[in-house]
């Protein structure tokens, strides 16, 4: 079993913080998905009729990741928190990308509500997965280059398991070794918030919709949270 873990110092600078933890278990990732299918879709659809439009950085939920990237020595501008950048693309592009059902799910959910959203695969996840600052010594491989390593400036806020870094920047970029793919059976995604008492009820909304999308696939879900006052979950 996993246990997911917020350091003391991140939850100390960022009190607020709300992350929700959906684990899946016996994934089917090779079978049609049609309700995700059909959430992409709609998304795309509002885009094009102008009734709803991706959250920009003048969003409170996207300017309170900004303002986190700076506090750790990131610039939001250059190396965008997750759900900024996939919502610049939606809005460039008119689309979402697909990917395989599982990643699809997330970025459709992560988009509808402004929320950052990761996944995992635990089969090579080792041993517990931590948000830290990071000392400077870790490594990282990033997604789509297994050949390329990286080392996180020191107090940049990463996820890490006991090999190394799953992601950089808190939720910039995954890792190369942990990505999520239509083989993947054992996965968990992360959804996020800097502000639970303003947008605690977003992220419940989201994580439900998520398993609503992950149910009919996979043998089990899921969900539980972490806060700065239940920093742990497994």
């Amino acid at each position: 079993m996993t246990t997911f873990r917020i350091s003391p110092a991140v939850a100390n600078a960022f009190p607020d913080t709300l992350i929700a933890v959906v684990t899946a278990t016996g994934l089917r990732g090779h079978e049609p998905w049609p309700a995700t299918t059909t959430a992409l879709e709609d998304l795309e659809r509002q885009l094009a009729d102008n009734t709803w439009a991706p959250a920009d950085e003048a969003d409170p939920r996207i300017e309170a990741w900004h303002t986190a990237y700076r506090s750790f020595g990131t610039n939001p501008r250059r190396i965008r928190p997750s759900v900024d950048a996939l919502g610049r693309r939606m809005a460039k592009k008119g689309t979402l990308p697909r990917i395989n059902p599982a990643v699809d799910s997330y970025n459709a959910v992560s988009v509808r509500h402004g929320l950052p959203a990761g996944a995992f695969d635990l089969d090579h996840v080792t041993g517990d997965v931590e948000i830290r600052h990071a000392d400077g010594t870790e490594t990282f491989t990033p997604l789509g280059e297994p050949d390329t390593v990286e080392h996180p400036k020191p107090g940049e806020i990463i996820y890490t398991d006991t090999t190394d870094v799953l992601t950089r920047h808190w939720n910039h970029r995954d890792a190369h070794r942990t990505r999520v793919t239509e083989n993947s059976t054992h996965v968990v995604f992360v959804l996020e918030t800097l502000h639970a008492t303003r947008d605690g009820h977003l992220l419940k909304t989201a994580a439900a919709e998520l398993q609503e999308l992950l149910v009919p696939h996979t043998d089990q879900t899921q969900v539980l949270y972490l806060t700065p006052e239940h920093p742990e979950a497994d």
